[in-house]
């Protein structure tokens, strides 16, 4: 029988990140092996992870960013959670034709929902009819999530995303491997530990705030590795990518409004972007922003505006689309990739006071693109601590609040990925599936079929 195996997704943990303030991550690079992984384009959570999931690239399995654009609703789709949304076969399920009965707990990966693992949970809010929103999971088998909850109280959701995200959500997560462990014993556990994401982001990586967040994850990740290993479950620790400094971002949508080519709504004094009605918009997503023409008489121009957009460092049309496994149904007419110093906002209006009210909250679903700015409290609010207590204590008592308390200033952000970095110290690494050869690469390609000759292995065989 094959040892059974977890698979520690560390995002953001790079060859650069390991050292001195990670030593039970370093000692597993050495003990297990390292290689660095040249990352998937676009470099980001959904196309990362279904290409690691299916050894598919976004062409082959869709995910071609985090968010992409309906064209039959006219509509932006924003982290999605259905797994069907990943076309072909998946790591578990490619596992049980090679050895039926194979199980899988998936952890807060994601597209997590209706998939075909056998336990899953994921952050899922609730949205009453009275407009609150009320933070929450989603769990197969349905009932463990109140189970889930009797023993390790609720999901810090908070801590997941937004001004306040930091450690307690990887510590959960931790946690919830470690009761599905106990509990049922999977062959394969995939598990989420996003804290490196959020300062990594907020600070940029030369921040030296970020020793203690390495110290963190390196706790977290390590006392998890220890806990598999005494119940003779093999770790690999994995990432996705990795983030380099940024100092400016590109508004496209803003550049295409100065042309005349996007269509804006008034509503209640406020400007919405109607994708359907424009000429040519963005939807933006880190350092990747996928373009669509509804007039495609436009296809020069927009091309020559974008690339002479500073930081943009190349425009991909059919042709090249294909050359990197872009073209999907769901991918942009055009997709700009920005230089590593920079990343796209999805901002559009010109006047702060006509953005939408979303744009002050953390509103990952409604946003024409993703927004890491969602990651600070507007340092211009006096009194913020004040006033986001005031409007947590409207909200407990029953009454409708905004929480919008988000900054408008894209210049906070010091840190970015989705382009593939040009210095390997800042890829995304594979650790314990098969590699000793110190500085080995792999294409995100292959890393499916490592992970796969990892599950099959047997028990004390070399790493």
């Amino acid at each position: 029988m094959a040892e059974r195996t977890a698979i520690l997704n560390v995002v953001g943990l790079t060859p650069r990140v390991l050292g001195p303030d990670t030593p039970r991550l370093l000692a597993a690079a050495n003990r297990s092996g390292l290689v660095r992984v040249k990352p998937v384009l676009p470099a980001l959570t959904c196309s990362a992870q279904s290409t690691y999931l299916t050894g598919r690239s976004p062409s082959g399995h869709g995910a071609v960013a985090n968010g992409w654009y309906d064209r039959t609703l006219a509509e932006h789709q924003f982290w999605k959670q259905s797994n069907h949304v990943v076309q072909g076969p998946k790591l578990w399920e490619t596992l049980r034709v090679r050895r039926p009965g194979f199980t899988c707990a998936k952890l807060f990966w994601w597209y997590n929902m209706y998939s075909s693992a056998d336990w899953s949970i994921t952050p899922r809010p609730l949205y009453p009819a009275d407009g609150r929103k009320v933070f929450d999971i989603y769990t197969h088998p349905m009932g463990l999530r109140d189970e889930i909850k009797r023993d390790l109280g609720p999901f810090p959701f908070p801590a997941f995303w937004g001004p306040l995200a930091g450690i307690a959500s990887s510590e959960w997560i931790a946690r919830s491997a470690r009761w599905i462990e106990e509990r049922h014993r999977p062959d394969l556990s995939l598990v989420y530990l996003p804290h490196l994401d959020y300062n990594l982001q907020r600070w940029g990586p030369d921040d030296p705030r970020l020793a203690a967040d390495y110290r963190e994850i390196d706790r977290v990740a390590g006392d998890l590795i220890d806990f598999y290993a005494q119940r003779g479950v093999r770790s690999i620790v994995l990432s996705e990518y990795g983030i380099t400094a940024v100092r400016r971002s590109v508004a496209l949508n803003r550049l295409f409004r100065r042309q005349g080519w996007i269509a804006i709504k008034e509503e209640l004094g406020r400007e919405l972007l109607d994708c359907g009605a424009s000429r040519v918009f963005a939807i933006a997503d880190h350092q990747v922003a996928h373009i669509y023409l509804n007039d495609r008489s436009l296809m020069p121009a927009v091309r020559a505006a974008v690339e002479g957009a500073d930081g943009v460092a190349r425009v991909l049309d059919g042709n090249g689309l294909r050359a990197e496994g872009l073209d999907h149904a769901r991918s942009g007419d055009l997709v700009a990739v920005s230089t590593e110093d920079a990343w796209f906002t999805y901002y559009y209006w010109d006047d702060d006071a006509k953005a939408p009210d979303f744009a002050r909250c953390v509103d990952i679903h409604r946003k024409y693109g993703y927004d890491p700015v969602e990651l600070f409290v507007d340092p211009a609010l006096r009194f913020a601590k004040l006033r986001i207590a005031g409007k947590l204590l409207r909200k407990a008592l029953g009454f409708r609040m905004l929480m919008d308390v988000i900054s408008l200033d894209a210049s906070l952000v010091r840190g970015s990925h989705g382009a593939c970095p040009a210095d390997s110290r800042d890829w995304p690494v594979l650790i314990g599936a098969g590699e000793h050869r110190d500085g080995a690469t792999v294409s995100a390609f292959e890393v499916h079929d490592r992970l796969v000759r990892a599950c099959l292995r047997e028990p004390g065989s070399a790493a």
